[in-house]
């Protein structure tokens, strides 16, 4: 008599970006996600890919990633074959999905960025998107020291950021742009003037090779346009408009970031340990 067959084992689901949290309350990256926006970048997906062809990205190299999210990065440059890729993500649900964009041999690791546990001198180029934005000022120094740590002399480090402009806002402006920005997105969001943004690759043992600006185009329409195209584009639109929960809050997330048109941007960075 045959022996029963083996059931196959259950697949987990793949967890939700904010969990059970209810979509109007939760931070803005997780909620714009769960409406299906792939890209949430400050500068929109041509600045990231700006950022990409900076770092000179090849064959050689080994990469980390600080928190790739979407993976829409990742997957333009995985593209250039890089030697290792490593992943270094917040949350199982955001590692679920980069895992889905990454080749055979690559990994990621769910760890706080400032603390990887990976060898010192073990890449050769480092970079990350809209991260240090979201980080304290201790956190967005440990970090970039992270990042000197773990490459190799005259290995090259990117960042993607939320700019503050112009140069010399006032301190009591950046500290009202931070209260109503963590107010709206409903996370801590610390961005910085270009000056400062140098000072912070620099002090972190970083020579700048290239600095380039831009707006502010999260939710830019043009750039929504082409960064989702017209069918992401309408599927974000048909998802907001089946939970009006929300319609609201993207509304004050608007007229905040047009509020502020004047003096928030986006800033790239490539440099490199010497």
């Amino acid at each position: 008599m045959n022996a029963p067959a083996a059931r196959p084992a259950p697949v987990s689901p793949t967890p939700r970006l904010g969990g059970d949290v209810a979509l109007s309350r939760m931070p803005a990256h997780w909620m714009l996600g769960r409406l299906g926006k792939k890209v949430m970048r400050p500068g929109g997906l041509q600045l990231s890919l700006r950022m990409i062809d900076a770092l000179g990205i090849g064959p050689d190299d080994d990469v980390v990633d600080f928190w790739p999210g979407l993976g829409v990065t990742t997957e333009r440059m995985l593209a250039r074959g890089p030697h290792s890729y490593l992943a270094v993500e917040r949350g199982p649900a955001e590692a679920a999905r980069v895992r889905a964009v990454m080749r055979e041999g690559d990994e990621c690791i769910v760890t706080p960025p400032h603390r990887t546990g990976r060898p010192d001198a073990s890449a050769s180029v480092a970079y990350g998107e809209a991260l240090l934005t979201l980080e304290p000022a201790p956190r967005k120094t440990a970090t970039v020291a992270e990042a000197a740590r773990l490459l190799r002399p005259g290995g090259r480090y990117g960042i993607h950021e939320l700019l503050l402009t112009p140069d010399g806002l006032p301190e009591a402006a950046k500290a009202d742009i931070e209260r109503t920005l963590t107010r709206v997105l409903h996370v801590g969001a610390r961005p910085l003037t270009e000056t400062e943004w140098r000072r912070l690759l620099e002090d972190g043992g970083f020579t700048i090779d290239s600095v380039e600006t831009g707006g502010m185009l999260l939710l830019d329409v043009p750039t929504f346009l082409s960064d989702e195209g017209w069918g992401g584009t309408l599927a974000f639109l048909g998802r907001s408009l089946a939970h009006p929960s929300v319609l609201p809050r993207l509304t004050e997330i608007w007229n905040v970031f047009r509020r502020y048109r004047d003096n928030l941007g986006a800033i790239i960075i490539t440099a490199h340990r010497p």
